[in-house]
């Protein structure tokens, strides 16, 4: 026995290495092929172009998320899947009327106009606007460190910016946005009548940024209106209250909240050879805001999930695992296409190993963030290798994505695609969020990147 042992290891182990060798070959070869057909002949750039250009902002419950739903389902139809459906879900529908109007006025009565927008689900001003004093405050605590007797009849300033000094974006926004999704509802405590909240964007520039806030358990008779002001806009409202603390400020706003509407997730699939009912998914959100075509967030996203399954069906490759597609609606603003696919999966039963979303733009990728377990997140980093000729190299325990986050605890792997991040914030939930400043190199790099780790996960599967 012990004499037969050590050859027999060594056999063993010889043939692992070899096996090992062979399959990182295969995948490089794979990678390759995934990436070359992505840049030479990539869909998802003319597919982004349609969805900003001719649709436009789809804000969930609009007639233009309808009109996306409807043309992606063709587009998916198109590329000869297994199977292409419509999950049904309900939606809110906000809109927010005509645009938004707002000055500062001085002391002397002179008024300068500044560029506002009102956050997503806010009740609208009066009709006739609100006027008040502003009371500029950096955040929540020192909201309630004011109290009251200095809060009651006031509009609310926020005024507190990202952290510039963060390298991750995502972090610095993370930092500032309770102040705009809970501004209101705090103030409201406190006998305010307004809210205004600096736009979540780390340069200086005109552009109010849209994004969800809510109202809690805020009763209807105490909710008052909430509104995004430009950088450039909360700079000189700051340095003008400290010159003169009594001055006025006035918004009107005409937003409405009406009752839930029914739109759809837009679901696609490859179905496996060997593995049918172990499902990988892979997505972005279809609706976006209103202020402007929503090309990075998140048209971009869904453009490179639709083409995970092109690419496959273009260089012949046929999945293990059940591979779906799945545009989810309503992340800005409810996250209910996340909610309902996550229901459905576990009304069904349906086994789930892998999700990957994109809904950070679609700017160069770096890499990935994962919740996963360790073995997992081992296996992830032995890829490490595979991914470095396409200088992808960020492999990072992290938040995955919203629309997918509804499956943790049922679920092996969670992923989200991590491109360059440094400009994302110049174009989020703003007006300037077009088609016009997305680079089709980069859409097509980040869709390649996330097909390369789906096939992964496909080929070695997970722990």
């Amino acid at each position: 026995m012990k004499t037969t042992f050590l050859p027999t290891l060594l056999f063993f182990l010889t043939i692992s290495s070899v096996s090992s060798s062979q399959n990182a070959v295969q995948d490089s070869i794979m990678l390759k092929k995934l990436y070359t057909t992505a840049l030479t002949d990539g869909k998802a750039y003319d597919w982004l172009d349609y969805l900003s250009n001719e649709i436009g902002g789809r804000l969930s419950g609009s007639i233009e998320a309808e009109s996306a739903v409807k043309y992606t389902e063709a587009e998916l139809n198109e590329l000869g899947l297994d199977k292409v459906w419509l999950q049904p879900v309900m939606v809110p529908k906000w809109t927010r009327g005509f645009k938004e109007y707002a000055y500062i006025e001085s002391l002397a009565g002179d008024k300068t106009i500044t560029n506002i927008c009102a956050l997503g689900g806010s009740v609208p001003t009066p009709s006739l606007g609100i006027k008040a004093e502003v009371v500029e405050v950096k955040g929540l605590d020192e909201l309630s460190a004011l109290g009251k007797e200095k809060l009651s009849g006031k509009i609310v300033f926020f005024n507190r910016p990202m952290d510039a000094s963060l390298i991750n974006t995502f972090e610095a926004y993370g930092g500032a946005v309770d102040q705009r999704s809970r501004g209101a509802s705090e103030s409201a405590k406190y006998g305010a009548i307004g809210v205004i909240v600096r736009s979540m964007n780390l340069r200086l520039d005109d552009l109010p940024h849209a994004g969800a806030m809510n109202y809690g358990d805020t009763p209807a008779n105490m909710r008052i209106p909430a509104a995004a002001i430009s950088t450039n806009g909360a700079e000189y409202l700051s340095s003008l209250l400290k010159l003169q603390p009594d001055l006025l400020f006035y918004f009107k706003q005409n937003c409405k909240t009406f009752d839930d509407v029914q739109s759809y997730n837009v679901i696609g699939e490859i179905t496996g050879s060997t593995n049918p009912n172990e499902y990988m998914v892979v997505g972005g959100h279809l609706d976006s805001w209103d202020l402007a075509d929503g090309s990075q967030d998140d048209g971009a996203g869904c453009v490179q999930s639709m083409e995970v399954l092109r690419l496959f069906k273009k260089i012949g490759y046929k999945p293990k695992h059940t591979i779906r597609a799945v545009l989810f609606m309503n992340e800005e603003n409810g996250l209910r296409g996340g909610k309902k696919y996550a229901e459905e999966v576990k009304r069904k039963g349906e086994k789930h190993l892998f999700a990957l979303e994109s809904d950070a733009g679609g700017f160069t990728p770096r890499g990935f963030n994962f919740q996963t377990n360790d073995a997992n997140f081992k296996k992830v980093q032995s890829w490490e290798p595979l991914f470095k000729p396409y200088l992808i190299h960020y492999f990072e325990k992290g938040h995955s994505g919203s629309d997918i986050g509804p499956l943790e605890g049922n679920i092996d792997v969670l992923a989200g695609l991590q491109p360059d991040s440094q400009r994302y914030f110049d174009y989020h939930h703003a007006a300037n969020d077009i088609f016009e400043y997305v680079s089709k190199r980069e859409l097509e790099l980040g869709a390649a990147t996330m097909a390369s780790l789906v096939y992964l996960f496909d080929m070695h599967g997970t722990k």
